[in-house]
């Protein structure tokens, strides 16, 4: 019941619809700590997509040009700095290129 504060009607005090309610949202919260991980991946893909096209180059270009060369930064990385220092990505891109 604890778990079910803060639901609406009966989900919040009837003890079988709480309990119900409660693994349900479980569950829930199982499958999208997992989701959240892929959701984010495509986010940095999309990023570095747009990114690299104003280079004129795709993003599987330039991901097998990065992993060629060696240099050790994940998509994560790629993709902030795509957004937030566009200089320095395009540096990188210079320097696959």
């Amino acid at each position: 019941m604890k778990q079910a504060k803060g639901y609406f009607g009966r989900r919040k005090n009837v003890y079988t619809v709480a309990k119900n309610a409660v693994e349900k949202a479980m569950l829930y919260a199982y499958r999208d700590r997992r989701q959240k991980k892929r959701n984010f991946r495509s986010l940095w893909i999309a990023r570095i997509n747009a990114a690299a096209r104003l280079h004129g180059m795709s993003y599987s270009q330039f991901m097998g040009k990065v992993k060629a060369n060696d240099i050790e930064l994940n998509r994560k990385v790629l993709a902030d700095l795509a957004m937030n220092h566009p200089e320095a990505f395009a540096t990188i891109v210079n320097k696959v290129k």
